[in-house]
């Protein structure tokens, strides 16, 4: 079902004028999935749920494969999907939600925090912004990011584009408060 698999890895350097030491990086492992329920309605979608499934697993240890460094060291963590023209975008939420975080979670270490998510319908080359957040603390206010993603030949009609992306430290610069990461208690997935 896979037509193809990406990843991507961003740098960054400089923001507002000043040298950022280390970088802050964020990777996206992308998977290209044949959407079976293309042009047809069902009300099962167990075939997509487990897609999901395999897909946490494979995308989430690429992302962190891609920064190479060690799953506990992986910061935040987003999820999404562009349906095909001919999809519904219950097709996407079906790979998004039941069951993708838990096998993410596990590539990540730990992920107390909700996975953020979005998702749309578009046609090829349509973007996304992968919603980000801290990994096992929602309230960590310098983690609240985004990362853009676009497919040049994807989504066909009966495609669907599955995102991954994980970071290794929050946005350059952040200074507008909330909990630190070194204040993470990481129980209930808020602080």
């Amino acid at each position: 079902m896979i037509r193809k698999l990406i990843t991507i890895v961003e740098d960054t350097v400089r923001e507002g004028g000043q040298e950022i030491r280390p970088p802050t990086r964020k990777a996206a492992a992308i998977a290209v999935v044949e959407n079976p329920f293309a042009g047809r309605h069902a009300e099962e979608l167990d075939e997509l749920i487990g897609l999901g499934e395999m897909l946490g697993e494979l995308l989430g240890k690429r992302a962190v494969h891609a920064l190479g460094i060690a799953p506990g060291d992986v910061h935040s963590y987003g999820k999404a999907a562009i349906v095909g023209e001919d999809g519904e975008l219950e097709h996407a939420a079906a790979i998004l939600h039941p069951k993708l975080g838990a096998p993410l979670r596990a590539a990540v270490e730990k992920g107390a925090a909700i996975v953020p998510s979005a998702k749309k319908r578009g046609g090829m080359g349509a973007s996304i912004d992968v919603p980000l957040g801290h990994k096992d603390a929602a309230f960590v206010r310098s983690h609240f990011d985004a990362m853009e993603v676009r497919v040049s030949d994807a989504p066909r009609r009966d495609e669907i584009v599955v995102v991954v992306v994980v970071t290794d430290s929050g946005r350059p610069l952040s200074r507008i408060g909330g909990l630190a990461v070194d204040d993470i208690q990481g129980q209930d997935g808020l602080r």
